[in-house]
């Protein structure tokens, strides 16, 4: 590949800002494109970031042969056909979390990806914390020992998009979200275990999703809110683990202690880090300078900093430098798990994978 990758950029919303923000900073990347339906908008940013090109239609982007790496930067619903249509047009695809609206269009995302032979990844920025880079240097080297139960946890008090004062109603509306405080939120905290634990295969899922606080009327009426604010579930893993989660945007309690993982030998928790055993027949929790065993690390090993962030990761792995983390699997995995909490909410049980996958539908919008 040459010196650097030549990327567009879709989208150029809150988000989309924030990743061309992101790529400025990346000396191996070229962003040279954007594309928005609002052209005034798209023609505004493009001045103010000085990307050259800018488009309203996106098949015109990707029919553009400079590009080889197209960044999806829109509502959930619009992710798989858009980002299908790039890996068909032989671009490589980094999308905006979560990877769809639904399970089945995460599937054909996944699918075209292994057809086309391009990359796919999503947007999975908690994987790259210093906690998640200790954790995961404890866990390679077994001190966890037999990892049986793990807990995803994070509350806002009261952080609905929209409802509660920021961000457009397109948040809170299944027509172009999907979902709510799971796809929101949930999706960063949920990965981040599922990659500590090396992805393992969803057996059955039971839970349950709520929306009962209180919010202005107004705001309800206009919003059209139909997602969830709350999900809690509980999930069966193979290899005998059981995955606790709880995500809120609203939430009347003082607030979470956050994701752990335990083991046979020590536990972790991750925000804030700690690792928890028994030296001595005393019980110990440890802390971690993690900072600057980063810091050395990419000392010895330069090619560690392609771990920084998302996309720093991105280009790094494109680029060939490091392998890329299998983001677009574990937002797969995470579709199942969210599709899962929905199903069994609405049918009163607990369900397996396969009536997941079975009764997953498309929710993509036509672009």
């Amino acid at each position: 590949m040459a010196d650097q990758v030549v990327v567009g950029v879709i989208g150029t919303g809150q988000i989309g800002k924030h990743h061309i923000r992101k790529y400025q900073e990346i000396p191996n990347a070229k962003l040279i494109a954007v594309c928005d339906l609002n052209e005034e908008e798209a023609k505004r940013v493009a001045a103010e970031f000085k990307i050259p090109k800018v488009y309203t239609d996106f098949r015109k982007m990707l029919a553009d042969p400079e590009i080889q790496s197209v960044d999806v930067c829109l509502h959930n619903n619009f992710h798989a056909p858009v980002a299908i249509a790039a890996m068909e047009a032989g671009k490589n695809v980094y999308c905006e979390k979560p990877l769809a609206g639904s399970y089945a269009d995460a599937v054909r995302m996944v699918e075209t990806a292994k057809k086309t032979g391009r990359k796919l990844a999503m947007q999975l920025n908690s994987l790259f914390g210093h906690e998640m880079l200790g954790a995961a240097r404890l866990i390679e080297e077994g001190l966890l020992g037999r990892i049986y139960y793990a807990k995803s946890s994070f509350y806002r008090r009261r952080g609905r998009p929209y409802v509660d004062g920021y961000g457009t109603s397109s948040f809170v509306k299944k027509e172009t979200a999907a979902g709510g405080a799971l796809f929101d939120m949930g999706v960063y905290h949920i990965c981040q275990v599922l990659h500590l634990l090396n992805n393992p295969e969803v057996l059955t899922v039971s839970g349950s999703a709520f929306q009962e606080t209180a919010m202005y009327e107004d705001r309800r009426k206009s919003g059209g809110y139909n997602v969830e604010e709350l999900a809690v579930g509980l999930v069966r893993l193979k290899g005998d683990i059981l995955f606790f989660i709880e995500e809120a945007w609203a939430i009347h309690l003082g607030g979470t202690d956050g994701s752990k993982i335990a083991g046979s030998k020590a536990g972790i928790s991750l925000n804030p880090f700690a690792f928890h055993s028994t030296v001595g027949d005393m019980e110990m929790n440890a802390t971690f300078d993690i900072p600057a065993a980063r810091t050395r690390w990419i000392s010895v090993d330069p090619s560690k900093s392609g771990y920084n962030d998302g996309q720093t990761h991105w280009i790094a792995g494109q680029r060939g430098e490091v392998p890329l983390f299998p983001t677009a699997e574990l937002g797969l995995a995470m579709m199942l798990i969210a599709e899962g909490i929905y199903l069994s909410n609405k049918l009163g049980r607990e369900v397996t994978a396969e009536e997941i996958r079975k009764h997953s539908v498309s929710s993509a919008q036509k672009v």
